[in-house]
């Protein structure tokens, strides 16, 4: 049996005893009835790092883009360089840039392999005496970027319009505006200010209801060339409001990472599709599940999934913006990689105790293929931080 000490929430040592079986690899056996995208971080070079609270991050290329073969590998579309992969906390514009462009190659090469890329501003470092000219370059560079590699865009929310804009009108004409130059249909990126306090006020207002009507005019105007919009607010209210209010031909994508499997599933009406951090985590699991979901199996569907809330919940709580501290843990955990750093040495935002409660929560929803690595890491992560095992 595996047993370690571990912090519990009053910040005692108690003994645990690890229950989880592992897992063998898991490929679909029918097709999905989801669209789901991960959303995906990325790993670093540890040795190669000479300043990891830099700007220039040295990454592992060779693990960053096998994590994304693994994902394609089990079904999953994936959503590529975005919040997840630490861009505007870590990931600079340099770094995302090459992500996109070597993950769109390598996916030239796998069939089935499909994913969208986040295109944003933040290659603007100074966001004083910036005008709406200034974001609308930004972002047109990195739509271009995305698109001369062959990728298909997510206009990803924006610092620097929040900074600039004075109205919803500046919303609307700006995103029309980059809407209709795009290629291909575009998802929208409605990210809250619980995940990046910078957004505060986007869409022009601090009223949501105000704010979807904002988004609902640019989907109005532009209808054809949305393919969806995806909406992380951590509230599913919001999100049962806007998906009965879309066009049929737009899809709901949520971001919600307290409340999934219930817009996933739906209400026999209106459902959500999925762009999802915490699918990183959960892969194996959710794969499973949405399979049986696909297969008209709810019961089992939910079975599989709900133990996964808790662990969600843990991951993105307050602070929730340092939410990629415990994706990546798990990530090493489960043998996607050597080491437990990240960029900008994020991996110090969370607690002993939270990592903790991740590591229970984690086995608890069982998405540890292999319980023997898992708790030897584990093992040497608590023996490193000064707890004997």
């Amino acid at each position: 049996m595996n047993q370690l000490m571990l912090v519990n929430n009053e910040q005692k040592l108690e003994r645990y005893n690890f229950r989880s079986n592992g897992f063998l690899d898991f490929s679909l056996s029918v097709e999905l009835n989801r669209t789901v995208y991960a959303a995906v971080h990325v790993v670093v070079d540890p040795l190669r790092q000479k300043n990891p609270f830099s700007a220039e991050s040295a990454i592992d290329w060779d693990s960053t883009l096998a994590y994304r073969e693994y994902l394609w590998g089990m079904g999953f579309k994936v959503a590529e360089a975005m919040d997840t992969s630490q861009r505007g906390m870590g990931l600079n514009w340099n770094a995302s840039r090459e992500l996109i462009q070597r993950s769109l190659a390598l996916s030239k090469t796998i069939p089935g392999a499909d994913l969208a890329c986040g295109a944003g501003t933040d290659q603007l470092l100074d966001l004083s005496n910036l005008s709406m000219d200034d974001v609308k370059a930004a972002y047109i560079e990195q739509i271009e970027t995305v698109e001369a590699a062959g990728g298909r865009v997510i206009l990803m929310a924006s610092r620097a319009l929040a900074k600039v804009a004075k109205s919803s009108d500046d919303y609307i004409s700006l995103y029309s505006e980059l809407i209709r130059g795009c290629q291909n249909p575009v998802i929208l990126h409605w990210l809250g200010e619980m995940f990046d306090p910078q957004l505060s006020g986007y869409w022009g207002s601090s009223d949501v209801a105000k704010n979807m009507q904002t988004v609902l005019s640019i989907i109005a105007e532009n209808e054809g060339k949305v393919e969806g919009i995806k909406i992380s607010l951590l509230e599913k209210e919001y999100e049962f409001t806007l998906r009965r209010a879309l066009p049929k031909s737009v899809k709901m994508y949520t971001g919600d990472d307290f409340n999934y499997p219930e817009l996933i599933e739906g209400d026999g009406e209106y459902y959500s599709h999925a762009l999802l951090g915490i699918f990183d985590p959960i892969a194996p699991v959710a794969a499973k599940a949405l399979e049986q979901l696909a297969k008209g199996n709810n019961v089992q569907y939910r079975a599989l999934m709900e133990p996964t809330i808790a662990l969600s919940r843990k991951i993105f709580e307050t602070p929730t913006q340092y939410y990629k501290a415990g994706v990546v843990f798990l990530a090493w955990l489960n043998g996607h990689q050597q080491h437990f750093c990240m960029v900008a040495g994020i991996q110090s935002a969370r607690s002993i105790s939270h990592y903790c409660e991740v590591f229970r929560l984690a086995d608890a929803a069982g998405i540890f293929k292999d319980p023997e690595l898992a708790c030897k890491r584990m093992r040497c992560w608590l023996q490193l931080h000064g707890i004997d095992q």
